[in-house]
């Protein structure tokens, strides 16, 4: 199968293949040595920034969203069709 064939197939497979593939993908990657892409550094400000959040959570850890709550919204925004008016 030829890498355009993947890709081609790649969106007709079910949410739970495509993460196997991914890990995968990850683990020939390990293998070979290779490392995320994004290899520069944060700025002073993004450390700040990420200090803050850090402190903001440890404060109060019911502040923010859950992951099931942020992705029930993400799926409702996209089930309603209200991210399509953004574009």
């Amino acid at each position: 199968m030829s890498k355009a064939e993947i890709l081609q197939e790649l969106p007709a497979l079910a949410p739970v293949d495509r993460q196997e593939i991914r890990e995968k993908l990850d683990e020939l990657d390990a293998i070979a040595g290779i490392e995320w892409l994004d290899d520069c550094d944060l700025t002073e400000e993004e450390k700040q920034l990420l200090e803050q959040r850090l402190a903001a959570i440890e404060k109060d850890p019911h502040a923010g969203s859950s992951w099931e709550e942020v992705e029930a919204r993400i799926h409702a925004k996209r089930s309603d069709g209200a991210w399509k008016e953004r574009l």
